[in-house]
């Protein structure tokens, strides 16, 4: 059973997943918990359960930027170290959800990127279940702060306090962004964070991939069903499509201890940021393009094309972005935030003060003694207040005589008969 796409929270920037509000699993006894890993198809067949015999993300702190996290859910006890609230109306430390229909969605993301699940073999467990989390609760809607005000300033509070993997499981669905994004996206691009971003879902009006999936430099996410190919309800296309994760049969924590199922693109990129994480605590050595790299290398291709208009570099594929030897790169395979911005947000030029030489003598046309005029000279210099007079005069002479040589000249060409 699916769950109902979710209304838009703004008109420009919107949760990018459905809403779980079609299927709420009440918290389930002993017996039956163990119902809600076996959902969890992704864990074995995206090679997550292999890369864990590796690492599980110990040491890795994932923000995650959404309606915030219920911390006391019982599949994230521990995991939520720190937050922040960035809609005004939140929890001082991110830890109380927000956003109106969309509450339950920063609880379910945080849950598949980072989830401890209630037991050994019970509850959603995440990607990188040994990872950190940092919430930062943000709202979106009529009477809400400005989304793209929230959004930058929640980029660059979970990098000031030890992010190092952004997840961002939002669309601001347009192509292009506000130039604060710039500024705080190219920070945590400064600072060596990986960001993460859903591409969007079709089935809630999001054709075509928005920002910050289109971004530079950042991982877009897209969706597969759970056959492997792209979801046509559930995941948006765009050639800036990075890899693609599940993003159906969902099932994700829910605040008050619950679960649900549910679907979109806004699952699949956590999925992703856990993954990265596995990445980060497998390899410290490697800085933030490297992380990418990695991912893209390692994927699945889903075509004969690589990178593929609708599937990226395939399907990710943990325990090899984990294992295998891959290249290093100097780097982003992505892109550079910095580098679009000097392109294309060109301010305008400071004004140049030029330090010149000073003005040379000039060119020498001949000494006096060589001048043919310079006798000359004096007389006309004298006469210099008569000449315009004595040109007037010069030139009525000249009118008159023209037309007295006119008139002559016509009189001859007369016939006999004029």
């Amino acid at each position: 059973m699916r769950s109902r796409p979710a209304r838009l929270l703004a008109r420009l920037l919107v949760l990018a997943v459905a809403s779980t509000g079609a299927l709420a699993l009440a918290p389930a006894p002993d017996a039956r918990a163990d119902s809600i890993r076996d959902l969890q198809y992704w864990l074995d067949e995206y090679g997550i359960t292999e890369a864990w015999q590796v690492t599980r993300g110990a040491g890795v702190t994932i923000a995650v930027i959404d309606s915030g996290v219920d911390a006391s859910h019982p599949d994230l006890a521990g995991a939520v170290i720190g937050g922040t609230d960035v809609s005004g109306r939140g929890a001082d430390d991110g830890t109380r959800p927000v956003s109106g229909s969309g509450r339950t969605h920063g609880t379910m993301v945080a849950s598949l990127a980072a989830g401890r699940g209630s037991g050994p073999t019970s509850g959603v467990i995440g990607a990188a279940p040994a990872a950190s989390l940092l919430s930062i609760s943000l709202a979106f809607g009529s009477g809400e702060r400005s989304a793209d005000a929230q959004v930058a300033e929640a980029v660059r509070w979970a990098v000031d306090n030890g992010a190092d993997i952004i997840s961002l499981s939002l669309t601001r669905n347009t192509l292009g962004w506000p130039e604060s994004w710039d500024d705080a996206f190219g920070y945590a691009e400064e600072r060596d964070v990986v960001v993460i971003a859903a591409a969007g879902n079709r089935g809630s009006g999001t054709e075509s991939v928005g920002a910050p999936a289109t971004m530079p430099g950042v991982l877009a996410v897209g969706g597969v069903d759970r056959s492997g190919v792209a979801s046509d309800n559930a995941s948006s296309q765009g050639i800036t499509i990075g890899v693609m994760a599940p993003s159906e049969q969902l099932v994700g924590a829910v605040p008050g201890g619950g679960h649900a199922l549910w679907q979109g693109t806004s699952g699949a990129t956590p999925i992703v940021a856990g993954i990265a994480a596995l990445v980060r605590a497998a390899h410290p050595e490697l800085d933030a393009a490297n992380v990418i790299e990695r991912i893209l290398r390692t994927a699945r291709p889903a075509t004969p094309t690589v990178p593929d208009p609708l599937y990226g570099y395939g399907l990710i594929d943990a325990r090899a972005a984990v294992g295998a030897n891959v290249a290093p790169v100097a780097s982003n395979p992505l892109g550079s935030l910095a580098e679009w911005v000097v392109v294309h947000r060109r301010a305008d030029a400071d004004t140049v003060a030029a330090d010149l030489p000073p003005a040379r003598e000039p060119i020498a046309r001949g000494s006096v003694a060589n001048d043919p005029l310079a006798d000359a000279r004096p007389a006309i210099a004298a006469a210099a207040p008569v000449l315009p007079v004595v040109g007037l005069l010069l030139g009525l002479v000249l009118l008159v005589v023209g037309a007295v040589v006119a008139g002559a000249v016509q009189f001859a060409r007369r016939t006999p008969s004029e």
